[in-house]
C-alpha cells in the first residue's frame, strides 16, 4: 500500500511524505492500519483519533483528513490529510 500523508496550515502545506507498506497476509484494514502507523512515525505526527467519518471517507474517495482536534497531543498544523496512490 502507497500512502501518503500531507500537513496543512491554513491553506499551506507544511509536509509531505509518502510510504510503501506491503504485508501481503494482512487484511486491507490491517495494512492500512500499519501503513498510517509507518507514515506518522516518520512524519513525526502524533496517532490520529479515528472517526467513523474517515471510514466513510476512506472507503468513498481512498483519502481522508484529520482535524487538529483528533489528535491528544497538540499539533502544529490544522490538517492532516492522508491518501492511498
Amino acid at each position: 500500500m502507497h500512502l501518503e500523508g500531507k500537513t496543512f496550515k491554513m491553506n499551506v502545506v507544511l509536509q509531505i511524505h509518502t510510504v510503501d507498506h506491503e504485508n501481503p497476509k494482512a487484511s486491507f484494514v490491517k495494512e492500512l492500519d500499519e501503513a498510517l502507523v509507518q507514515l506518522c512515525r516518520e512524519m513525526n505526527v502524533p496517532f490520529p483519533l479515528w472517526l467513523s467519518k474517515n471510514t466513510r471517507e476512506f472507503a468513498a474517495f481512498h483519502q481522508t483528513t484529520f482535524f487538529d482536534d483528533q489528535f491528544s497531543d497538540k499539533v502544529p498544523f490544522d490538517r492532516f490529510m492522508i491518501r492511498m496512490i
